[in-house]
C-alpha cells in the first residue's frame, strides 16, 4: 500500500459529506483539467459509486489521445466499509488501461481530527505496474489538494 496525506482545514464532518455525496463528489473529486459527474452512488458496504470523468483543458485532452484513451471514462467503485465520519474504504474497478484485463484496487481513507482541521491519510493499493501505479498516485494527491483548496 502507497500512502498519502494532508492536512485539511475543515471539520471531518464535512470531508466525510463532500466525500459521500454527489454534490459534494462534484466539486473535488477529478484530477486537474478533468470534471467528474456521479450517476449512482449506493452508500452501504458492497454498494457502488458509479462516475464519469471527462478531460476538459487541452492539455489533458491531449495527453488522453496521445496515450490512446477515450476522453471520458465511467468509473466504478464497490464500498467495502463505512464508519462515519472516520474512514471509507472502496475497491475501484480498473478497467480502462489498454492491453490489459481489468481488475480492483482498494483505496482506504481515514479521517483524523487534528488541531486546525482533519488529517486525510489515504493508503491505495499499487496498480499492475510502476507506470499506472504512479499515475494513480498523481491523480490521488492532485483530488486531495482539491478537497483541501475547496474547504480553505
Amino acid at each position: 500500500m502507497k500512502t498519502i496525506e494532508r492536512t485539511v482545514s475543515a471539520s471531518r464532518e464535512t470531508i466525510w459529506e463532500l466525500w459521500t455525496t454527489p454534490e459534494g463528489i462534484s466539486q473535488w473529486w477529478a484530477p486537474e483539467g478533468f470534471r467528474t459527474k456521479v450517476s449512482a452512488l449506493d452508500l452501504r458496504p458492497d454498494g457502488e459509486l458509479v462516475y464519469t470523468m471527462t478531460a476538459e483543458a487541452p492539455e489533458m485532452v491531449a495527453f488522453m489521445e496521445q496515450n490512446g484513451l477515450p476522453l471520458a471514462t465511467e468509473s466504478r467503485k464497490y464500498f467495502t466499509e463505512l464508519d462515519a465520519p472516520s474512514r471509507i474504504a472502496y475497491r475501484s474497478v480498473i478497467d480502462f488501461v489498454p492491453d490489459h484485463e481489468p481488475y480492483e484496487q482498494l483505496t482506504v481513507v481515514d479521517l483524523e481530527p487534528v488541531e486546525g482541521g482533519t488529517r486525510v491519510t489515504m493508503h491505495a493499493e499499487e496498480l499492475h505496474d510502476d507506470v499506472w501505479t504512479e499515475r494513480l498516485l498523481a491523480g490521488r494527491a492532485n483530488e486531495l489538494d482539491n478537497l483541501a483548496r475547496l474547504v480553505a
